[in-house]
């Protein structure tokens, strides 16, 4: 077994204890949700047992990682993300992201053709925010009605009974984020605004 492989394995259960502490998860709830022993889980912490694809699976499973994640695997070299299209009522999704769990990131199509139908607002856990890159999009939202053009964004908690379509007969092409746990999207840097004095 090579040095890379071997360190990336020993790396494995300081990740795995991280993982659990960040959840607030014991280790007995773990070795419910996985069917692993708690003795065997707490051996993988310490590193005294070593990792296989078995005890891994399930463990990125209920950690909502990939496996990749887990033993931080280096990357393929290729960085991009292959869509693969999925048409629901009319509307096209195309997922931007690869990783379980999380914020999930897709762009999505809907026909101007009427194929939305009338407006029926859903509720579900869930935060989500979009962002309106071609036409013009009607977002239903609790007792608000609006429309939002290219460049507009709306954020909202899907709790709250919403839909939305395009607003005319034109197609609408827009960015959507979504967190399932009711996630919001973190926005690190502001643009700066320029000083009205010229500072």
């Amino acid at each position: 077994m090579d040095d890379a492989l071997d360190q990336a394995l020993d790396a494995v259960g300081p990740r795995l204890r991280a993982l659990r502490q960040q959840r607030e998860t014991t280790l007995a709830e773990l070795a419910a949700a996985t069917g692993i022993s708690v003795s065997t889980l707490s051996r993988l912490e310490s590193g005294s047992r070593r990792p296989t694809l078995e005890l891994l699976l399930p463990l990125a499973r209920a950690h909502g990682v990939t496996l990749d994640e887990l033993v931080d695997a280096p990357p393929t070299g290729d960085p991009r993300v292959h869509l693969r299209p999925i048409t629901r009522h009319g509307m096209t999704m195309l997922p931007l992201t690869r990783r379980a769990g999380g914020i999930q990131a897709y762009k999505l199509v809907l026909p101007g053709d009427g194929r939305r139908g009338e407006p029926d607002p859903q509720t579900h856990e869930g935060y989500e925010w979009v962002y309106v890159l071609n036409g013009r999009l009607r977002v239903i939202l609790g007792e608000h009605d609006l429309v939002l053009s290219p460049g507009e964004a709306a954020e909202f908690d899907t709790r709250v009974p919403h839909w939305f379509g395009p607003a005319d007969a034109e197609p609408v092409e827009l960015l959507s984020l979504f967190g399932r746990q009711g996630e919001r999207a973190h926005l690190r840097a502001r643009p700066r605004t320029p000083d009205p004095a010229g500072g």
